[in-house]
């Protein structure tokens, strides 16, 4: 649900990558441009509407995405689409970093880019602190990364395999100027190094300690 610049995009991108989209837009001259620009099946009307919903086949869908710029509207079309359709993911585009909570709460999967970017920027300043770049959720892991100083770092020049790597973390890649490097017991760290691991719950710390102690 909306044809915006945002939906557009994800119209245009999901459309040609191969899956079914539908997008739900009120604004004529929006469908209007939609309709020539994707490949994506277009209905002009309101997506908090049940008849649009159905129109859409959303009850063949497998996930709902409601990206307008109104957050009352994405929450209420998810809410429809929950109830309704039986839809298991729905995924709702946050304007109001201070709606998180009301969605998170109605079990809406919400996506703020203001709290996102305040939170990029907030860890991109850090210089040795752990990075959390996902949670799989299901598998009860993380996966993290770890920017060592430039300067001075006491696990360079050792060995991976006699660092000690605590149980429950494997690292996947090694970043070094621009180049990804896929670690071995025999590979070397070097100052300014970017490290990709993936760890289980509570063991973020105990990797840290050991890299930048």
């Amino acid at each position: 649900m909306g044809g915006g610049k945002v939906g557009a995009f994800l119209a245009r991108d999901l459309a040609r990558k191969g899956h079914h989209v539908a997008v739900i837009e009120r604004d004529l001259e929006l469908c209007r441009r939609l309709s020539e620009g994707t490949d994506a099946a277009v209905i002009c009307g309101d997506g908090c509407e049940l008849r649009f919903l159905e129109e859409a086949d959303m009850g063949e869908a497998d996930v709902f995405a409601a990206v307008t710029g109104d957050d009352d509207d994405n929450l209420v079309a998810c809410q429809l689409v929950k109830t309704y359709f039986r839809i298991s993911r729905v995924v709702a585009r946050i304007n109001d970093p201070r709606n998180e909570g009301v969605f998170r709460k109605l079990g809406v999967e919400g996506i703020s880019s203001t709290s996102a970017i305040a939170q990029l920027i907030e860890e991109r300043t850090t210089v040795g602190e752990i990075i959390t770049l996902h949670a799989l959720k299901k598998g009860g892991l993380s996966v993290v990364e770890l920017n060592l100083p430039r300067d001075s770092c006491a696990s360079c020049g050792v060995a991976l395999r006699d660092l000690g790597l605590p149980r429950g973390c494997v690292l996947v890649s090694i970043i070094r100027e621009g180049e990804a490097i896929i670690p071995r017991g025999s590979s070397v760290l070097q100052p300014g190094d970017t490290i990709i691991a993936v760890t289980e719950p509570g063991k973020e710390r105990e990797l840290k300690r050991i890299f930048v102690p």
